[in-house]
């Protein structure tokens, strides 16, 4: 049986994550916030780590996490993908980036799978249908945020925007390709 350390705020998730490992043969601990998870003594045999944890950010926390437990990995799952943040998480230390809603089968797989050869990666076909404006725009949004760390009216004004209009853009769910 292995055992898992979900860090994320969503109780309802977090009850339905545990119950489909339970069946699956595995154990899951529930950490609701950055607090919680610092006290752990133990990473377990894997970490899945949400990037927004209400007043915490899943980002600030991962090299927290990594330094703590060095020999376990640590999968984010976020319902705000983005690839800037995708980059940060994978530089600080995840294994994996994953975007909700993710099944139980693809998140193990993440824990499970075994470390494939860098002639597999190089022969992954590029994608041939790029990124729309829409989604782009979101990106870049995102990326300039991540820059001044959060900061919504330092952000507008690196964008030459209105505040509002930026906070307008934001609260808009990423779109898709």
């Amino acid at each position: 049986m292995s055992h898992f350390i979900l860090i994320d705020d969503n109780a309802t998730f977090a009850r339905l994550l545990g119950r489909s490992m339970e069946r699956l043969g595995h154990r899951l601990t529930w950490c609701e916030n950055a607090a919680a998870a610092l006290a752990l003594n133990d990473g377990g045999d894997g970490i899945i780590l949400d990037l927004n944890l209400g007043e915490d950010s899943g980002l600030k926390l991962l090299p927290e996490l990594h330094q703590r437990f060095p020999a376990t990995k640590i999968v984010i799952l976020t319902g705000y993908a983005s690839i800037n943040t995708a980059v940060s998480a994978i530089k600080l230390g995840a294994c994996e980036y994953l975007p909700k809603p993710a099944d139980v089968d693809t998140i193990l797989n993440c824990f499970f799978k075994e470390a494939e050869a860098p002639a597999a990666l190089a022969q992954t076909p590029l994608e041939s249908d790029p990124l729309s404006l829409k989604r782009m725009t979101w990106e870049h949004l995102q990326r300039v945020l991540e820059e001044h760390d959060g900061n919504i009216s330092a952000t507008a004004r690196a964008l030459n925007m209105h505040r509002r209009t930026l906070q307008r853009m934001l609260q808009k769910h990423p779109v898709k390709k």
